[in-house]
């Protein structure tokens, strides 16, 4: 079955004709990423789409489909309830594979899960069957891997719940993470509201060979630019020989850009995405767009003057690329696998592997994973045995069904691998690691982030990064600084012996029916459909609207916490075992900000009451100051709330009194999700202001006359009495403002 086939033969029957006509307004070649902007704009007209003026300020645009994960679609189910939508706008789809275990292999793990969180995936198949929603029960796969091999199609554009939606970009797909009330608004028929991006051209020159894999692209950019190095930006790849890389390394690729603060990565059409169309049993997609597939991709102009096109410009020799291994701590300290060994010394990194684990949305293809079983059936004739504990996700059930017919499952269970069920599992927390204590340790995975604790709750792992294929060859010598391309192992015969390098199987064709990948058809008959939540439920709750803007001045407001150091969406709303709360706002709300890093102390989750001058968790403090009518503030530093798009990030210190979020800069979706929250998100003018916030000052905030583009200014109060002022500066537009003035924009759409 092809989904929305209809949909998308339209959209290509007009595709060709929009872009023709955006060319003849502007009078300038276009690069991919703007042909398919432009095409989803709302509204085209000369006036709309004149250069200067749609790149300076935010536009609507309309997707073509919506995709969540179990673990966000609970909130934004609960949002767009609020709405009173009868069904979703655009198709949307739900996707189970955040809420399943990572613990004693697939079988057992998916049962207990289901069973642990009856209630929760109840509630989304309910909902789902009610309102039109597609619905991928447990165990069908990770959210990204089904998208591409159902749903992704070039030249559209998706939405979903996820920071690593942009993983459809391998199939030519503009594919944007966004926060949950994002969703449900998109869902009840508003607009993506987005700032048109700048676009960053990446040149890749030559082939990769050897060891050297699709996953090293990602790597090497990110030490190249940095975790914000993409802010607000498109990341769009061109170069002669790419299509020499296949659909899916093309979406690890995309998928990483996350890791870069990218709003969406992408490549262009060509015979490899072709392939994985016809492969996938959506050939009529690939016929179609075979036949405008010059408008797939960045006209010719382009590609010849790329630097006259695209904002910035970055080239990377693939012919001179090696394997990258990025990490501890933070996925864009990247370490070429050559200088491992002299990087390890140098930061006194534990060089012993406790564990590698290949899968995630980024690596858990049916090629990834047959490139991994390339080592270890190496490894078996060469009588080497892992000395690493070894796990392994598969990313669908499409994927274990073939691996398993191909005698993978044997190949990896032979040599001692776990098998994990389909889902994203140790890549998201949901890994109960055995053993798992408190000490200074190593990991190595294919997936795409290491932040601290991220994987099993152990602030002093340190995972690294790294192909699925270079983390197989790695646990057979359990070293972090083995080089597979040069170093011998001893085996169990005394001999010495070297690996040769993975080769990758092509996708077998086979036809799978829906239901065995586990899709379930939608019910016929709604309308005796009620959504029902339990008022004693622990794991669902009713949302209340937030309180509106009275229209003063913020005065008295206290600080909650100032936070010290990298401070990402895992620090301010911890998934792990905290993920079975995120349908319950009070509940999940006592995880906040429990990882973050209080400058005054140096000490995590402990901050103090300025009024009682007692110490507590940052969720007790925050709820002492709420009881009695004392709005508060969070002060942080650089890419504030990078990560996730998990939009509880934003909601729990709301929901805690929380008025106010100050810091030197944010990341793009969470600096969206506070607004979209009625949270005031400000930003230093000055970024050695930071260094004048006090434990225990009084902050005023003069924002009676809130405008676009107008700063605001903060009257410090410090303990001993002396007074200073700083200017902080904004990014709302008009409609934003009147977000905060509403209390949030979901109660400003309700409003109007």
């Amino acid at each position: 079955m092809i989904f929305d086939f209809n949909k998308i033969r339209n959209f290509y029957l007009n595709f060709q004709i929009i872009v023709q006509k955006v060319r003849n307004i502007i009078d300038h070649p276009l690069t991919y990423s703007e042909k398919i902007l432009y095409y989803h704009l709302s509204e085209i007209s000369e006036k709309i789409i004149s250069k200067n003026l749609i790149k300076k300020r935010y536009n609507n645009f309309i997707p073509d489909r919506l995709a969540m994960q179990d673990a966000t679609a609970q909130m934004t189910l609960l949002q767009f309830i609020q709405t009173k939508k009868c069904k979703t706008f655009i198709p949307t789809t739900i996707h189970c594979d955040h809420l399943i275990y990572a613990k004693n292999g697939s079988q057992i793990d998916l049962k207990n899960s289901i069973k642990e969180n009856e209630e929760i995936f109840n509630f989304l198949r309910l909902t789902s069957h009610k309102y039109g929603i597609g619905f991928w029960g447990p165990g069908s796969g990770i959210i990204h891997q089904v998208i591409l091999e159902n749903y992704a199609f070039p030249g559209g554009m998706i939405i979903g719940t996820d920071s690593h939606t942009p993983n459809a970009g391998g199939l030519g797909m503009l594919a944007i993470g966004v926060g949950g009330l994002e969703a449900a608004e998109v869902m009840a028929g508003y607009f993506l509201e987005l700032k048109f991006p700048k676009i960053i051209g990446v040149h890749l020159k030559g082939k990769i060979n050897g060891w050297t894999s699709p996953k090293d692209i990602i790597l090497k950019l990110s030490g190249m630019i940095g975790v914000s190095g993409a802010k607000n930006s498109i990341i769009e790849y061109f170069g002669k020989d790419i299509h020499h890389i296949s659909c899916v390394g093309k979406a690890t690729i995309c998928n990483m850009g996350a890791e870069i603060g990218a709003t969406a990565s992408l490549f262009p059409y060509d015979i490899r995405m072709k392939n994985y169309l016809d492969k996938n049993g959506r050939k009529k997609v690939s016929m179609m767009a075979e036949k405008i597939k010059d408008f797939l991709k960045a006209d010719a102009e382009v590609y010849k003057n790329p630097c006259n096109y695209y904002d910035k410009v970055i080239e990377i020799d693939l012919n001179i690329l090696e394997p990258y291994i990025n990490g501890p701590f933070t996925p864009d300290k990247a370490t070429p696998i050559s200088k491992m060994k002299e990087e390890a010394i140098k930061n006194n990194w534990p060089t012993r592997i406790e564990a590698g684990l290949i899968g995630s949305c980024t690596n858990s293809s049916f090629e990834d994973l047959s490139k991994a079983i390339s080592i270890i059936k190496q490894a078996k004739n060469k009588k080497l045995k892992i000395s690493s504990e070894y796990l392994v996700s598969p990313g669908s059930k499409k994927v274990y069904s073939l691996i398993k017919e191909k005698g993978f499952i044997s190949d990896f269970e032979n040599i001692g691998a776990k098998i994990f069920s389909n889902a994203c599992g140790p890549c998201i927390g949901q890994w109960f690691r055995k053993n798992n204590k408190n000490d200074k340790n190593t990991i190595i995975h294919s997936f795409n982030r290491n932040f601290a604790s991220r994987n099993d709750g152990n602030p002093k792992t340190h995972a690294f990064i790294a192909s699925p294929e270079i983390v197989t060859s790695l646990i057979f010598s359990g070293n972090l600084t083995f080089d597979p391309r040069k170093d011998s192992l001893k085996n169990e015969i005394g001999e010495y012996v070297k690996f040769e390098e993975p080769k990758a199987m092509e996708l077998p064709n086979k036809n799978f029916n829906l239901k065995e990948l586990g899709y379930e058809y939608p019910l016929i008959n709604k309308k005796k459909l009620s959504v029902i939540i339990k008022k004693n439920s622990k794991r669902l709750q009713i949302l209340s609207p937030f309180p509106e803007w009275n229209g003063d001045n913020l005065l008295n407001v206290r600080l909650l916490i100032k936070v010290q150091g990298k401070c990402t969406t895992d620090d301010i709303s911890m998934a792990g075992p905290w993920l079975k709360y995120r349908g319950h706002l009070e509940k999940i709300s006592e995880n906040l900000l429990i990882g973050a890093v209080n400058a005054f102390n140096y000490k995590k989750n402990k901050v103090k009451n300025i009024l009682t001058k007692n110490y507590n968790t940052v969720s007790n403090i925050a709820k002492f100051y709420k009881s009695r009518n004392i709005s508060t503030l969070i002060v942080g530093e650089e890419n504030y709330g990078e990560g996730s798009s998990r939009e509880h990030a934003a909601m729990e210190p709301r929901f805690l009194g929380v008025r106010v979020i100050l810091v030197k800069s944010f990341s793009r979706i969470h600096e969206i999700n506070l607004k979209k929250q009625g949270i005031l998100a400000l930003t230093f003018l000055n970024v050695l202001d930071y260094q004048k916030i006090q434990e225990e000052d009084i902050f005023h905030f003069y924002i009676k006359d809130l405008k676009p583009k107008k700063h605001v200014n903060i009257e410090l109060i410090h303990n001993n009495g002396y007074k200073e002022k700083i200017i902080v500066k904004h990014s709302y537009n008009e409609k934003q403002i009147q977000w905060f003035k509403a209390g949030s924009s979901l109660n400003f759409i309700k409003k109007n």
